[in-house]
């Protein structure tokens, strides 16, 4: 028996083993998800990895810490009522349900309800592209009460999306006004080009314009719209599969900028 004690942890949501001396301090961990084995002391690696037999799966990379990368340090700088990466999809959309609920006997829907029940769909697509080298970012706050909805982050560029509901409506789009069923037309497009050209002056960076209609029955065009791009829930994926924009070290550098609530603040 060499006296090391291994001891289970969630590190921020990722599972960890760490290998403790007798008398209190690590000489090591375990990272399943990234199947390596840190040490923090080289002369104690046999023993580390005999502690560790029982719960090391597969092969397993052996050696230092990997040293942080500038996006990780900035991250990691970060205090966590100024990281933005923890939003939910729709995060202002539930505060403000939670502090002025709607009127239990209230005729129609709430519109916030669905406009949440959207954004959410949203956010869950882009989600799925995390595995692609790619971020998202929900509900970021613009002085002034407006918000970007979603900002994707990968290899394809940067994109700013807004959401509108169109649940099983036929949706009309002749810039820059939107229609939706039997609503009165609104100037939407005018909206999602400003967040965009905010967004890219906040990261220093071109930023996309991005229209996301949300179970629409129908969508007619009268002609391409300038410079924004309208696409359908179902249509998300089409964003993942662009490419030849960002290198992979500028998506995180971008990645660690925009989460930082402070650089939206000075807008």
């Amino acid at each position: 028996m060499d006296g090391l004690r291994v001891v289970p942890t969630r590190r921020h949501g990722r599972e960890r083993l760490y290998v403790c001396l007798p008398g209190g301090g690590n000489v090591a961990w375990y990272d399943r998800e990234a199947a390596r084995v840190n040490l923090l002391r080289d002369d104690r690696r046999d023993e580390v990895l005999r502690a560790l037999a029982p719960f090391l799966t597969g092969p397993v990379a052996v050696g230092p810490p990997p040293v942080p990368t500038p996006a990780e340090l900035a991250r990691l700088a970060l205090h966590p009522d100024d990281d933005l990466a923890p939003n939910r999809p729709g995060e202002a959309l539930l505060v403000a349900l939670e502090r002025e609920p709607a009127p239990a006997h209230r005729l129609r829907p709430d519109p916030r309800r669905r406009a949440l029940a959207a954004e959410r769909a949203t956010g869950e697509a882009l989600d799925l592209l995390d595995g692609a080298g790619w971020h998202t970012l929900h509900s970021l706050p613009l002085p002034g009460g407006d918000r970007v909805h979603h900002l994707l982050i990968g290899p394809g560029g940067l994109f700013a999306l807004h959401v509108l509901p169109a649940r099983r409506h036929r949706v009309r789009v002749a810039d820059p006004m939107v229609t939706v069923g039997r609503g009165a037309p609104l100037p939407l497009l005018r909206r999602v080009r400003a967040d965009a050209d905010r967004a890219s002056y906040a990261l220093t960076a071109q930023v996309r314009p991005v229209l996301v209609l949300v179970e629409p029955a129908r969508v007619s065009l009268t002609a391409p719209p300038c410079s924004v791009r309208v696409l359908t829930d179902r249509e998300l994926p089409e964003l993942g599969r662009t490419g030849g924009v960002l290198k992979p070290a500028e998506v995180e550098s971008l990645h660690a900028v925009a989460r930082d609530r402070a650089t939206w603040a000075r807008l």
